[in-house]
């Protein structure tokens, strides 16, 4: 018997090449309705300015463009309330819905394809454990003013409710909802 290897499909071999600068903002800025005025995209697309600079190796040239992301980056944070850092490892196509108090770890993880709203926290829970951050798997919906707090795991496909602390790990598939956050019972057909 012989084994036929796999075949992949062009969509499969997309999702796992890196995309350069521009078309990762292009791929941003449809996923955020082909409005480049919303503050959540221009915050996404400051943070995909500030890896790509890193990848200049000389300290030199990397320089000017780092003087140009800590202006937008401070500009984003202070005019829109979103603070996202660059070292924060963003997947493809999040959306951040709404401006205002969006406070995300340095360390945080976020998979593709997820949506954060306004008031939203993914940081570190103990004062003395400040590298601990959240990392959030793929098409998770973080409800409005949610927070999800210390070095824990949200599974694929989660959502998590308008409001809701988030302590421990969720499984893939689950809603999670109040303060502490508990799973909830429910169809997803």
């Amino acid at each position: 018997m012989t084994v036929q290897p796999q075949s992949i499909n062009e969509s499969q071999l997309q999702e796992t090449t890196p995309l350069k600068l521009w078309e990762q903002i292009k791929e941003d800025w449809i996923a955020h309705g082909r409005d480049w005025t919303k503050p959540g995209f221009r915050a996404v697309a400051i943070h995909r300015f500030g890896n790509w600079r890193m990848k200049i190796a000389s300290k030199l040239l990397r320089a000017p463009f780092s003087i140009i992301y800590r202006f937008l980056y401070r500009r984003v944070r202070n005019v829109y309330g979103i603070d996202l850092p660059y070292c924060v490892k963003l997947g493809r196509r999040v959306i951040i819905e709404h401006q205002s108090c969006i406070i995300i770890h340095g360390d945080c993880v976020i998979g593709d394809d997820c949506i954060i709203r306004q008031g939203v926290t993914l940081g570190n829970r103990y004062r003395d454990r400040p590298f601990d951050a959240p990392k959030l798997g793929a098409r998770v919906n973080v409800g409005a003013g949610a927070k999800v707090l210390g070095g824990i795991t949200i599974g694929d496909d989660v959502n998590i409710g308008a409001n809701a602390v988030v302590l421990t790990d969720i499984p893939a598939g689950q809603t999670a909802v109040g303060i502490p956050a508990k799973i909830i019972k429910g169809n997803r057909e």
